[in-house]
This record gives structure tokens, C-alpha cells and sequence, in this order.
């Protein structure tokens, strides 16, 4: 069975279409369609159901997925490995978002350049979950990090930590806010208090308020700005409450330029994951990468 037919056909299967693993293998759909048919003719069984949006296997298709994948797999590994050598930089293509990309990925990944590093470069991209998995999937990216897991069997998620949401604002806050107000499921107390955003539909604030009091957020947005730093330098200079992740905002609460206004019992967490296309973890520096960032965030949880 020739083994370029079996990379399409693993290709289409993990892709779920034919126009998304012509992308993926620089092809054209044309070509995609006629190998398929090819091995389909070689194997007198149909492998895909065509649908009106992309192809779903059929049961052969599934068990010829599971049984090529691993090999293919395992051979994608061994012609990699012959040029991942001290005398090949290999690139990688990193997306996430851009606050923890650049406060918690990049530096960690920085140790594998240079010449003291084991021959990476590295490009990254900033997005949202949405934005960051799309290009990845369409092979854009070689890593990314979401804060959404991926569903279907063209991208796999290992998740990587849990980031802590704090409720925060400036000092001068906690004048307007009656103590012990916040207890139980009631925010009643910070309707007067502004609020600052990513967002007009309020991601953070409207997550920790689901999480902490049961309830949503009646404030709209005084400053919005798509920057999770910028949100941080808004509460600190006294434009109102912010949700921030802990390990943003941990050096301005213990500088005093914000505070927390509440401590719940269990903190509001979101996961971050490391996205990868199934089967790229064959690849020298791309696994290199995906190992060195899961034993960095040990010290991030």
C-alpha cells in the first residue's frame, strides 16, 4: 500500500475534510479526492462519508485510522530526528494568548535558543482561543496555547495549568465597599464601583461573578482595552474593579497598588492547554517545546 495514499487518507481522517488536510499537506483538493478514491478502489471499502460540511469515517475508515496512524507517526519521527542535530535550527511557530504567552511561555521557551540552547528558533503570534486554534489547525502554527480545549481528532490538548482570578481595584476602592458585603453570594455592594475590561461582554468580570455570586455583573464597562496589562495599569491607576489572573497582578498586590476585594472560599481557576495537530509531537522540536513548557508551569500552578 503506498504509504503517501496512507499520510492523505490519516490526514483527511484527522482533519474531518478534504479542503482542511489539503492545506495541511500543500495539496489541492483535487488531488486529496482522487488519492482517497484511489485507496478506497485499492481496498474496495468507501473510508469517508461525504457530508454537505467535510467527511465522516466510516467504520473501516476508523479501524485503518487506528491501526496506520502510529506507524505513520512513528516514520514522520525518524526522518525528523535525522535533521534535528547541533548544526539544525529548527523554527517554532508558538501562538497563545498574548499576556500569558508573554509573561509565562516566551520566557520559558527563550532557554531553548541561542547557543547555549538546543537549536530552536522561535516566531510567535498572538490571538484569542478562537483565532489561535483555527491557525494551527490550518498549519499555521507549530504549538498554541488556549484556554479552550479543541474538540474532534485533528488537534490534541494536554492541559498545562490553572490560572487564579482575583478581584481587584485600586486602594482607594475599598472606601466605597462596606465591610463584609461581599460575603455570601451578594455584589450589591460593588454596583456604584467601575468596572475595567477586555471586553464589551465582560469575559472576566462576568465569569467571576457567575463563579462567586451566583449572579451577573449589573455595571457595563467604563475602560475597555483588549490587554490584559492594560486592564492591570486601569485598576492601579484608580479607573475601577478588574479580574485579573493572579501571576499578572501578584507584584502590584504586593506593592500595594491594588488590592483584592474579595477572597473567596474557592477562587475562580481557568485551564490553559497546549494545543498541538495530532501527530506532530513526532517532531523533535516541536515535543522539545511541549515538554519544556508542561515541566515550566510546574512552577506556575
Amino acid at each position: 500500500m503506498d504509504l503517501a495514499l496512507l499520510r492523505t487518507f490519516v490526514t483527511v481522517h484527522r482533519a474531518g475534510s478534504f479542503t482542511r488536510a489539503a492545506a495541511l499537506l500543500g495539496l489541492s483538493q483535487p488531488a486529496v479526492t482522487s488519492q482517497i478514491r484511489t485507496l478506497e478502489r485499492q481496498l474496495g471499502r468507501p473510508l469517508f462519508l461525504r457530508q454537505a460540511r467535510g467527511v465522516t469515517p466510516t467504520s473501516i475508515g476508523d479501524e485503518l485510522a487506528h491501526k496506520a496512524a502510529p506507524h505513520l507517526d512513528a516514520l514522520v519521527e525518524i526522518a525528523q530526528s535525522g535533521l534535528d542535530d547541533d548544526s539544525s535550527l529548527r523554527t517554532l511557530h508558538l501562538a497563545g494568548p498574548p499576556e500569558f504567552t508573554t509573561e509565562r511561555a516566551l520566557p520559558a521557551l527563550v532557554e531553548l535558543t541561542g547557543e547555549e540552547g538546543q537549536g530552536l528558533a522561535l516566531r510567535a503570534s498572538f490571538g484569542n482561543a478562537e483565532e489561535t486554534l483555527e491557525g494551527l489547525a490550518a498549519g499555521h502554527h507549530d504549538l498554541a496555547i488556549s484556554t479552550a480545549q479543541p474538540r474532534g481528532a485533528l488537534l490534541t490538548a494536554t492541559a498545562l495549568c490553572d490560572e487564579e482570578h482575583v478581584l481587584v481595584a485600586a486602594p482607594r476602592w475599598t472606601k466605597e465597599i462596606a465591610p463584609g458585603t461581599l460575603s455570601g453570594k451578594g455584589a450589591l455592594a460593588l454596583e456604584n464601583v467601575p468596572v475595567v475590561e477586555v471586553h464589551e461582554s465582560l469575559p472576566f468580570v462576568s465569569r467571576y461573578w457567575a463563579s462567586v455570586f451566583d449572579s451577573r455583573p449589573s455595571a457595563s464597562g467604563t475602560v475597555i482595552v483588549p490587554d490584559l496589562r492594560a486592564v492591570l495599569a486601569c485598576a492601579s491607576a484608580g479607573a475601577g474593579l478588574a479580574v485579573l489572573p493572579r501571576y499578572l497582578c501578584a507584584a502590584a498586590l504586593e506593592r500595594g497598588e491594588v488590592v483584592a476585594l474579595h477572597e473567596p472560599a474557592v477562587p475562580p481557576l481557568r485551564t490553559y492547554f497546549l494545543v498541538v495537530r495530532t501527530g506532530t509531537l513526532a517532531m523533535p522540536h516541536i515535543a522539545r517545546a511541549h515538554e519544556w513548557l508542561q515541566r515550566a508551569a510546574a512552577d506556575w500552578c
